[in-house]
């Protein structure tokens, strides 16, 4: 069942249901052609961006997937000036924004959508901007009715609906514990080295928003859910070897689970890098523990940030090459299952799919009553589940015992 067109939980009717900011970005481009392949009928939606040219130069080759788009809004607004970001928060049921590193940009449009009871979303994989917004707009977005869901992208959406899809497999009512194997292959643009890179270097401030964040979270009663960091190991159940990966994801989906009584009673998420060889295994940590270290040093992250320029990225031909898999292992009440969630360039044309697909459910699906800051499987579950599969992500049952 769809929404009522127009219709706002907070207020009188706005001009449209979706904006899509950062809209002539690389990944915003692609987010805007899937939009205008995939909007249904009726569907009110605007890109919005700092430059009026480039937006006009977009709206031309969107026109070309859906004559439509010929009278598709534009909306000049700018991350760094408060006053756009409330008037673009103020027009619209819900703001999807590719505009980061989220640290640095995302804080004003968060802001303005809590006070304007607007539902967000971003794709963010920043634990710092994450936390920070939680201390600082939770509490606000939540008097509004505002949902603000991060992390709606490859980073967190097929590692937190897929220990959702993997839950739904087992007993209710019981501990359950989920380990997920992620695998892919895809190449990255200027936007998303500078966001890894801005996150690499900003390791004391995460921690330090982190520990805000624990200063104001509310503590689960009667219930556990935890996502801790697990071994290096040799995994029998993919035939691979498994790092742990201390990114957001495993959060995200720790936090699904204190967010859903259907995770049962004691929950535990482990996440894992899945490589074939040894040698890759060793190579690995080496190499990535380098880059953060010279992360840490102000002229060796310029130079690092300057090696690719943001607003580009992977061709058709090499994202038409990429892929992803995460594989996850769930057990609880004497049951075991397999489950899969798979799907093409997993950096760029699904992250523009995944981000679409969530913004959509959220202006046009019937969703629970949620609000403040919520994951993708806490916001929309089910409803977005169903989208995504429709769209061709698999998500998949691949053996139970």
């Amino acid at each position: 069942m769809n929404r009522q067109q127009g219709h706002t939980r907070n207020g009188p009717e706005r001009p449209y249901d979706i904006v899509l900011f950062g809209a002539t970005g690389f990944v915003g481009r692609l987010t805007a052609e899937y939009l205008a392949a995939h909007a249904p009928a009726g569907c009110r939606w605007a890109v919005a961006g700092r430059n009026e040219a480039k937006l006009e130069r977009l709206r031309e080759r969107l026109t070309a997937i859906d004559p439509g788009c010929a009278r598709l809004p534009l909306i000049t607004a700018d991350a760094s000036d408060p006053e756009s970001m409330r008037e673009l928060a103020e027009s619209t049921q819900v703001v999807a924004t590719t505009v980061g590193p989220y640290v640095w940009y995302g804080e004003p449009l968060v802001a303005a959508c809590a006070e304007a009871g607007t539902d967000y979303a971003d794709l963010t994989g920043e634990e710092e901007f994450v936390d920070t917004v939680f201390v600082r707009h939770d509490a606000r977005a939540r008097e509004t009715g505002a949902r603000l869901v991060h992390a709606c992208g490859f980073d967190s959406v097929p590692h937190d609906l897929g220990a959702y899809f993997t839950v739904q497999q087992l007993p209710e009512d019981v501990p359950l514990r989920v380990d997920g194997f992620v695998s892919g292959g895809g190449m990255f643009s200027g936007g998303t080295f500078a966001s890894a890179v801005t996150i690499m270097g900003r390791q004391r401030e995460a921690l330090r928003a982190a520990r805000e964040r624990r200063l104001h979270e509310p503590r689960l009663v009667g219930r556990r859910a935890r996502a801790p960091l697990g071994a290096p190991r040799f995994s029998r159940e993919t035939g691979t070897w498994a790092l742990p990966m201390p990114t957001l994801d495993p959060r995200i989906v720790a936090r699904s689970a204190a967010g859903l009584k259907r995770y049962g009673p004691d929950f535990q998420y482990r996440h894992y890098a899945s490589v074939r060889t040894l040698q890759v295994a060793l190579a690995a940590p080496v190499a990535l523990g380098a880059l953060a270290a010279l992360a840490q040093v102000p002229p060796a992250r310029e130079w690092l940030m300057s090696r690719y320029e943001p607003g580009r990225g992977p061709g058709a031909e090499q994202r038409e090459r990429s892929w992803f898999r995460v594989r996850f292992v769930g057990e609880g009440g004497g049951r075991r299952v397999f489950t899969e969630v798979s799907g093409g360039d997993p950096g760029y044309g699904e992250t523009a799919k995944m981000l679409a697909e969530s913004a959509l459910s959220l202006a046009l699906d019937d969703l629970p009553p949620t609000a403040g800051q919520v994951t993708t499987a806490v916001a929309m579950g089910d409803a977005l589940l169903r989208r995504l599969r429709d769209a061709g992500i698999v998500f998949r049952v691949a053996h139970t015992r």
